[in-house]
């Protein structure tokens, strides 16, 4: 049997095809079908049954990219293909999520529930604070968030910052001036932008101040209009930083606070201001508390099972890895 699905234009393409082909050759190895794709057409060929949950799948991908063009309130969001469920069927998460977009030529989406719970609450509240372990999206999310709010000018620049907090480790003196000293600290907000945009646009954004990345340190005495703020390693910030970074907020603005409460690198005796800012603003309305787990995780498939296992073993001895 031959399927022939017909895209409109190469960004359909690109987005619907992913990242080096990869939803290509993730179909042909699951339905057992032969993929051919070619001048905006995509052929599967193979058993009747297998060709049409083959065609299923890239409608419904399909559906959802056309759906991300058309404008959305908000189009944030998140991240590579999930895999399809026994049916033949996207998760749900991906095909009926009204948040996705298109960024540098492939589709950004959530893939899992939290993940949209996270993206909803980004679009409908004025301070977010997502806590989970590494891998889930938390800051990643919130970048395409803030980009593409940008784009649309509902604000008017995006502000990314995080603590100078050496993980475990004494870097010793740094030499350079104060910018190269705080750079490397800086370095995996760089990343998330560079994944989602072209380099010279990040680099023209940056000189024109829209978009600003500094350490925590630099935000204080400033009042922070129109703008959305992402604080990365939430969980090293400490009561005062967590306090004066939220105390910042203007006009028109939004905060994203993110952070992984089981990897605290602060000294001992001090207390992470994400851990307890769960407590102090529990009962504000326009706050909220987004949580992620192991099932979000989003990198190598072994960071799941590094995260349950570290997590069974720190629930043994819970003060000796705990701040």
């Amino acid at each position: 049997m031959e399927k022939i699905l017909k895209l409109n234009s190469t960004e359909e393409a690109i987005a619907l095809y992913g990242s080096l082909d990869e939803n290509l050759r993730y179909a042909e190895k699951e339905y057992r079908v032969h993929i051919a794709a070619r001048n905006f057409r995509l052929k599967i060929t193979g058993d009747k049954s297998n060709v049409e949950k083959a065609l299923r799948f890239f409608q419904a991908r399909l559906s959802e990219i056309r759906g991300g063009f058309s404008g959305q309130s908000l189009r944030a969001s998140l991240l590579p293909t999930a895999h399809a469920d026994v049916s033949g069927h996207p998760p749900k998460s991906v095909y009926e999520s009204a948040i996705s977009f298109f960024h540098r030529g492939k589709m950004i989406r959530p893939i899992s529930k939290n993940q949209e719970k996270y993206l909803e609450a980004i679009r409908d509240r004025d301070i977010v604070f997502s806590i989970g372990p590494a891998g889930t999206g938390k800051t990643y999310l919130a970048v395409a968030a803030g980009i593409d709010l940008l784009k649309k000018k509902i604000v008017s620049r995006i502000i990314l910052t995080r603590p100078a907090v050496e993980a475990g480790e004494s870097l010793g003196f740094l030499p350079g001036s104060l910018h190269e000293k705080v750079d490397p600290y800086l370095r995996p907000l760089y990343d998330a932008l560079y994944d989602m945009m072209e380099g010279e646009e990040v680099s023209k954004l940056l000189e024109r101040g829209l978009i600003e990345i500094a350490p925590i340190a630099y935000m204080r005495g400033r009042t922070l209009n129109d703008c959305f703020l992402i604080v990365d390693e939430g969980q090293n910030c400490t009561h005062a930083q967590i306090k004066m970074l939220l105390t910042r907020l203007g006009a028109s603005s939004k905060a994203v606070v993110t952070g992984d409460i089981t990897q605290i690198d602060l000294p001992v005796g001090k207390k992470s201001g994400l851990v307890e800012v769960q407590t102090v603003l529990a009962d504000i309305k326009g706050v909220r508390f987004c949580y992620l787990d192991d099932t979000d995780v989003v990198r190598h498939p072994l960071v799941q099972e590094i995260i349950k296992a570290y997590e069974k073993y720190e629930r043994k001895i819970p003060n000796k890895h705990s701040s």
